[in-house]
């Protein structure tokens, strides 16, 4: 039985033997090798939420937080915030600005503020006296909202009644 012969529209150099396309395979594994960059960067930590610490330091007290600067939409995390009182504070406050509010959804505070403020669209904690030598620990567990993302500024602010002692400023940057 004889070839069957191929028809004049077909090219079988090109078709068949693939003259011509010997560099296609590369460029579909060079996509692929692109697609998997991403996951392989997420498991170093480039997109994860490393804990950072920031501290800022006054005679009457030293604040600190810890928390991630990177997150992701989804993601669920907290930010720790400590102060530790060198002298007598009548009423410390805790004033968190935006950064700590908008395209986040608070899941609980702890421990709860004896009271909640609203000073110019920023979070006023107020807290009970707190004597040299006390420390405060304030808990904010978060998730990012989904179609939160881009940069931000978060910055916390330590207030004994309306006098600023010391603030933080902290640079958040939300991946989608």
């Amino acid at each position: 039985m004889a070839p069957v012969p191929m028809p004049g529209s077909i090219r079988t150099d090109t078709y068949r033997d693939l003259k011509g396309r010997a560099s296609h395979p590369w460029h579909r594994r060079i996509l692929l090798l692109l697609i998997l960059v991403i996951p392989v960067l997420a498991l170093f930590g480039v997109f994860g939420q490393r804990t950072d610490k920031t501290q800022a330091n006054t005679p009457q007290a030293t604040l600190k937080m810890s928390g991630p600067s990177r997150i992701r939409g989804g993601l669920l995390f907290q930010w720790k915030l400590q102060v530790l009182a060198h002298q007598n504070l009548a009423k410390p406050k805790l004033t968190l600005d935006a950064g700590f509010l908008n395209g986040l959804t608070v899941n609980t505070i702890e421990p709860q503020a004896s009271q909640e403020l609203n000073r110019n669209g920023q979070l006023v904690l107020e807290y009970d006296t707190l004597n040299a030598g006390q420390l405060l620990t304030v808990w904010i567990q978060y998730q990012v909202n989904p179609t939160t993302f881009g940069s931000r500024t978060a910055r916390v602010e330590l207030d004994d009644g309306n006098t600023a002692i010391t603030s933080i400023t902290r640079h958040v940057t939300v991946f989608p």
